[in-house]
């Protein structure tokens, strides 16, 4: 028990921490303003459950670095319940603003009404590819909703990072360089594969650029989409000295059709990576498009060093 005056019997009161001063002072955790737009994850390729488990995955890490946002997944090529097309979510997000805005109208609420978009369309892209990117925009303007779309996720420190980690995980580079251990498979030679045409390639290219410094090893960008570019790229690597070649898909997965990297591989004559996927900076990125979209700031999105 307590009197007005304080606590009885001496019992000791636990007093809230006071916030610690200056500039090392930990940040607040950012919220997502409320009412702010619906981030929705606009996912290329042939829908299927591995595509789900992906996208599900990155939306679920950028919900976890931003409390409270909404988050939501389209497919360029959905067509159903299971997987919605990013049409049929934009214009279903739309309408449960406006159901939400009129119950709480209705319930006597002083609310606003809502402005501004409705969403921001995130594509689920490492690179360019201006013929997804077509679809992507086209989509959303057959929605006619208010949203708006945001550059493709790199290229970005971060993806050089999970291109290093995707490549460590196959045998193919060491985890930490700066460690006095090797790998008898390690690569000396790394293509970087992307597709999108030339734009992509050049984008591949400044990631290829900070992957080749973390390595110490040469890496060249080469377009899947592009008939004997691979192929040519490899034997260019060759023909400098690397002798031992790796293929890094700079790709998430979805964009492309199973397959594809392992017959690039074997047309490289060499062993390949893993896709990117729902590597944790994918989720990161994400978000970080969407908060730039919205103007407001995130905690600062760093590359850590892989382990």
């Amino acid at each position: 028990m307590s009197s007005p005056t304080g606590p009885e019997s001496g019992l000791p009161v636990r007093m809230p921490r006071p916030r610690q001063p200056g500039r090392h002072r930990r940040p607040e955790p950012l919220v997502a303003p409320e009412g702010a737009p619906a981030l929705v994850l606009a996912v290329p390729g042939t829908p299927s459950s591995a595509t789900r488990s992906l996208a599900e995955e990155v939306v679920s890490i950028a919900r976890s670095e931003l409390p409270g946002l909404d988050a939501r997944i389209g497919y360029l090529d959905g067509d159903n319940a299971e997987f919605p097309s990013l049409q049929t979510v934009l214009v279903r997000t739309a309408e449960e603003r406006t159901a939400r805005f009129e119950q709480a109208r209705a319930a006597g609420m002083d609310v606003r009404e809502p402005d501004g978009p409705v969403a921001v369309v995130v594509p689920l892209l490492a690179g360019p590819d201006s013929a997804l990117l077509r679809r992507v925009r086209q989509a959303v303007m057959e929605s006619r909703i208010a949203a708006e779309l945001t550059d493709v996720l790199g290229p970005h420190p971060l993806l050089a990072e999970a291109l290093h980690v995707r490549l460590s995980e196959a045998g193919l580079a060491r985890a930490d360089r700066a460690r006095l251990f090797t790998v008898a498979t390690a690569a000396d030679g790394i293509i970087l594969a992307s597709v999108g045409g030339d734009e992509a390639v050049q984008a591949a290219g400044i990631t290829g650029m900070l992957l080749a410094a973390r390595l110490a090893v040469p890496v060249m960008a080469a377009a899947l989409d592009q008939e004997g570019s691979i192929a040519s790229v490899a034997d260019q690597l060759r023909s400098s000295g690397s002798h031992q070649l790796a293929l890094a898909p700079y790709l998430i997965g979805p964009e492309i059709e199973p397959g594809l990297v392992a017959e690039a591989a074997k047309e490289a004559d060499c062993s390949a990576a893993e896709s990117l996927g729902p590597y944790p900076a994918i989720g990161k990125l994400a978000l970080a498009k969407y908060t730039t979209a919205l103007g407001i700031t995130p905690q600062q999105v760093q590359g850590t060093p892989v382990r």
